[in-house]
Parts: structure tokens; C-alpha cells; sequence
């Protein structure tokens, strides 16, 4: 019997994901610089702030944010582990209600505002229609998490960002799965005047044909979605109860894995 891995969409195994919080007005030079170089982002949205100070209106945020992922980031960026549960409540489902009436899509995702969480908030978050949480420490590796609700990223932009990206487009091991995580917030780059950092990275890890390029919510989706799989005991078939398509490696074979379908594996 050969070995079955997941493979990321075509059969890559390295991913890469990009997430920044706030939606300041920096959002627009960073989302052309993803652009140009086929990237994909999630940018966490505190509703109850648009258009306030140097951030986006409302009407700008639907046309710039159009191929990446609007997420949470509650609705005034409360330190929220601080607060009573009912406040913790309206600050995420406020902001999901005001983000998805803005976007035209459900929102699943979000990131903790000044990094606070404690257990009690991940416990009622999937309650709220909240799938992933992206916390701000970082693990300076390239797996995927183990838990959705605390997703720490490989590193912050201002953490070796070059040599993360050296070392993860070097990786070659096509036994495991491989992500990149980078998350900020571009007015950083005003405040450091070094928007050369993210176009060199995006110039050097963008347009690889080894790299799938994710938004967070799209990750998400597919691990699930590849955790539904049903194998026959025997491994020799798979049924996919899904509506994503979904990649296998088996043996020396790439299997794509169309959703509501069943294939045979050897």
C-alpha cells in the first residue's frame, strides 16, 4: 500500500499567507504590491472604526480588498480578554454583521485586537461564527497550526522576514506540508520608511509554481475539507462528501479528489 499525504490545490506543498490588521490607509499600496506579484492576504477589519483617522471608508473597502479576505478584528479593537463575555460577544458579532454587509460574504475568521485572548474567548468564538483566530506570537517555523483558534504565525514582517523567505522557498521535502505565515500592519512600513522589505519579499517569494497562494480563510477550508475525506478501511478508494477538490499524493501519484465524488486510490 503506498503512502497517501495531503497535497495543498495542484499538488504544491508549501503555501504561503499574508495577514494584516486595522485597514489603514496603507492597505492600498500593499494590496497593489500583493497584486502585482500574485500574493493573497487577510486584512482584519475593525468596522466600528471605518473612516476614522488614516483608515479606509467603507465604500473603498469591498474594490480594494476584491481577491483577498476581509476577516474580524472586533468591533473597536477592545482589549478583549479584559472584558466581560457579553462585550467580547458584541465586539465580534457587531463586526461581522457591519464587515459582511460591506463585503457581500460571510465572515469566518479574525485576528485577537493587542493580541489578547484567553481560553474562555476561543471556547465561545466558534459560537459566533468564528472558524480561526490569528494570535501574534510566532513560531519561526513553516507548519500548519494545531489549533485554529490560536494560529500563530511563522513571523511578524519586522522578524528576519528575507531569510524566513530564503529558508522557505529553499524547502524541498515534498513529504511535508509547508506554510508561511507573515503577519503586520502596513502603516509599520510608513512609520519605518521601509516599503522596500515587503516588495523585496513579495518579489522573491511571489509567482513560484511550488507555492500556493492563500488567503487564511482558504487554508482553513481546505485542511477541513481534507478531514472529511472518508477512506475505506483497505485505503484502496476515497469518497469526498465536500465541495472543494482536494489533492493527494499517493505513492508517486498526484490524485485530485473532485468534491461529491468517490476515487479510486490504487
Amino acid at each position: 500500500m503506498p503512502n497517501i499525504y495531503l497535497c495543498y490545490p495542484e499538488g504544491k506543498h508549501k503555501a504561503l499567507t499574508m495577514s494584516y490588521d486595522d485597514g489603514r490607509r496603507a492597505d492600498e499600496r500593499l494590496v497593489g504590491i500583493f497584486n502585482r506579484h500574485g500574493i493573497k492576504g487577510t486584512f482584519h477589519i475593525n468596522s466600528g472604526l471605518i473612516g476614522m483617522n488614516d483608515r479606509l471608508t467603507e465604500a473603498e473597502h469591498a474594490p480594494l480588498y476584491d481577491g483577498h479576505e476581509v476577516s474580524a478584528h472586533t468591533l473597536t479593537h477592545p482589549t478583549i480578554a479584559r472584558s466581560p463575555k457579553e462585550q467580547v460577544v458584541h465586539q465580534v458579532m457587531e463586526d461581522r454583521k457591519n464587515l459582511e454587509r460591506i463585503v457581500g460574504y460571510t465572515v469566518r475568521g479574525m485576528s485577537y485586537p493587542n493580541g489578547s485572548f484567553n481560553r474562555q474567548i476561543k471556547e465561545v468564538l466558534p459560537h459566533l461564527g468564528i472558524e480561526y483566530s490569528r494570535a501574534v506570537q510566532t513560531t519561526q517555523g513553516f507548519g500548519l497550526p494545531d489549533d485554529w483558534l490560536e494560529w500563530k504565525g511563522t513571523c511578524h514582517h519586522k522578524d528576519n522576514l528575507l531569510k524566513h523567505a530564503e529558508t522557505f522557498v529553499a524547502l524541498h521535502k515534498k513529504q511535508y506540508l509547508y506554510l508561511m505565515y507573515v503577519w503586520g500592519h502596513s502603516y509599520e512600513f510608513d512609520l519605518d520608511n521601509n516599503w522596500e522589505l515587503i516588495e523585496e519579499f513579495c518579489a522573491f517569494t511571489g509567482g513560484r509554481d511550488d507555492i500556493w497562494y492563500a488567503t487564511n480563510i482558504q487554508i482553513v477550508d481546505y485542511v477541513k475539507a481534507y478531514e472529511q475525506l472518508k477512506f475505506s478501511a483497505a485505503t484502496d478508494f476515497v469518497y469526498n462528501p465536500t465541495a472543494l477538490s482536494i489533492w493527494l499524493s499517493v505513492g508517486e501519484d498526484i490524485l485530485r479528489i473532485p468534491g461529491g465524488s468517490t476515487v479510486r486510490l490504487v
